[in-house]
């Protein structure tokens, strides 16, 4: 009929491709946009909070993962790695004090509130060396990856 609309239903050979198959990184991707910018705990792009903008690099040793946290404090900061996830999580505590009663607030950019940024690793680490130096705002979280994940040369013979 003209005008119905049909509900296309996703086999579960489906499901499971997407998630973990070769479009699970961008799957990943536009969760994480769609909750920064929808998301339900404060820390989105419409509600004016800093989103933690997040790099991740890969080197033939290691991966590092840096994080613009500016305003946290290193203890109000988590991370946990497991099954080859990394989650990094914080909250930040409104700086207003009480005996500032005689200032009145024309504008108020500076915000509290919490974030999470997770990702599924592109390749496996040693988790026990992992890593994490926090200074001048940024996070840096260095991850050495396991010896099966490094590359190798293989020598071409004639």
């Amino acid at each position: 009929m003209a005008g119905e609309v049909t509900k296309h239903k996703v086999g579960r050979g489906q499901q499971a491709w997407f998630r973990q198959g070769p479009l699970a990184p961008l799957r990943e991707e536009l969760e994480d946009l769609v909750s920064r910018f929808w998301g339900e705990q404060g820390d989105t792009w419409l509600s004016g909070a800093v989103p933690a903008s997040m790099d991740v690099a890969e080197t033939e040793k290691a991966l590092e993962v840096k994080l613009d946290l500016p305003g946290f404090k290193s203890e109000d900061v988590d991370i946990q790695l497991s099954e080859g996830r990394l989650t990094i999580s914080g909250e930040r505590s409104d700086e207003q004090q009480e005996e500032d009663k005689q200032r009145n607030y024309f504008r108020m950019e500076r915000r509290q509130g919490n974030f999470t940024r997770s990702l599924t690793l592109p390749c496996r680490v040693k988790e026990d060396e992992a890593v994490a130096d926090y200074k001048d705002g940024v996070l840096t979280i260095t991850l050495p990856k396991s010896d099966e994940a490094k590359t190798k040369r293989i020598q071409v013979q004639s």
